[in-house]
Order: C-alpha cells, then sequence, then structure tokens
C-alpha cells in the first residue's frame, strides 16, 4: 500500500501505517542528528522549548550539504544517516516532542519502537546512496537553528515534495520489519544447518 502524506501528521494516520507500507511526505520536516537530539532533551529539561513546534512533523535523521546562495540557504546535497546511534534517546526525544515520524537509514531497536507503540509514532527508512533523489524532493529551506553545532548537526527546517519513497519498518503499533526479517533469516539458516 502507498500513502501520500503531509506534515502536520495526525496519529489516526499515522496509526493507518504498517509495516512495509511506503509513503511519501510532503509538508514541513527538519533533519536533527545526534547532539541536536540531545540539545532538545537537555533544554525540555531546563523548560525550554525547540525553536519550533514539532509535534505532528517528522524528523529526518540527516546533516545536510548546504551553501549560502544569494543570503538563502541552499541544500546541495541530504541523504539518510545511520538512526541506531540514536536509539538511546530517540524514546524521549517521541516523547517530549510529539513528533509523529522519524526518517532514517540503517534501523532502530526496541526503545524506539516502544515509544512509536506509546506516543503514535513510525520509524521510515529511505535507501541510503539516494541522496541525489532525495535532494530533489527538497523545494525551500524555511530555517536553520543552531549553527553552533556544526552544518551538519544544526536543525534544518525544510519544506519537502513527494520525499521518498519511505518504507514504514517500525509502526505504531511497535512492530519491526528489520527484527521480523532478521529473525526469519536465523530460522531458515538454522534450518538449512539442522539439513547439512
Amino acid at each position: 500500500m502507498i500513502f501520500e502524506l503531509k506534515t502536520p501528521l495526525t496519529e489516526e494516520t499515522i496509526r493507518k501505517l504498517k509495516v512495509g507500507t511506503i509513503v511519501y511526505l510532503s509538508g514541513v520536516i527538519f533533519t536533527l542528528r545526534d547532539q541536536g537530539h540531545r540539545r532538545v532533551i537537555e533544554e525540555a529539561k531546563k523548560g525550554k522549548k525547540p525553536p519550533i513546534d514539532m509535534k505532528g512533523l517528522a524528523a529526518f535523521h540527516a546533516g545536510p550539504i548546504v551553501k549560502k546562495v544569494d543570503n538563502k540557504w541552499r541544500i546541495i546535497s541530504i541523504g539518510p544517516t545511520t538512526s541506531t546511534r540514536m536509539e538511546p534517546i530517540e524514546p524521549e526525544f517521541i516523547k517530549l516532542t510529539g513528533i509523529k515520524m522519524v526518517i532514517g537509514k540503517g534501523g532502530m531497536g526496541p526503545g524506539t519502537a516502544k515509544a512509536c507503540r506509546d506516543y503514535g509514532a513510525v520509524y521510515a527508512e529511505l535507501t541510503g546512496g539516494t541522496a541525489s533523489l532525495i535532494t530533489k524532493s527538497i523545494t525551500k529551506v524555511l530555517d536553520v537553528h543552531w549553527l553552533d553545532l556544526g552544518k551538519p548537526e544544526a536543525l534544518w527546517i525544510l519544506e519537502v515534495r513527494k520525499l521518498g519513497p519511505l518504507i514504514v519498518t517500525i509502526d505504531a503499533e511497535g512492530n519491526n520489519l528489520r527484527e521480523k526479517v532478521m529473525r526469519k533469516a536465523k530460522e531458515t539458516y538454522e534450518r538449512i544447518i539442522q539439513n547439512i
């Protein structure tokens, strides 16, 4: 099944997406990596809110290559970064921000799966190595915050049109497609070994 969605995303819409669903996303999203995630969490502990309302948006694990042209930021290239390293902090991030989608590559673990189930969010993957295709989906850089973290780690607010194909690999029920595939592969491997 293929869905074309637009931010802000609602929990009702997100709960319709099952593992394996393909999504094309339009609207406003933002990029964040390790340091940006930590900053949001640290600031929240001090009672501070992020520079934008993240509720209903998608957090894209990416560190874009950017250039300033005529006093406006332009994305030169953007692709997903490995999400696994955000696993220890993603559950708290989902809880604090109200985001409804995390986009990245490489999968995420049980903490994120639980947060997706508890707070009505999904994790969707983009294929690595497709930056030229992904970059075409960025229609505008709306704003940037936290450049003190460095351009790749900054909070980039982007307007996108039909970003995808995104494959839902953790749904709002906590089902994890990667874990399912790995279990099946292990079962198949063990069956083959037993028959040798």
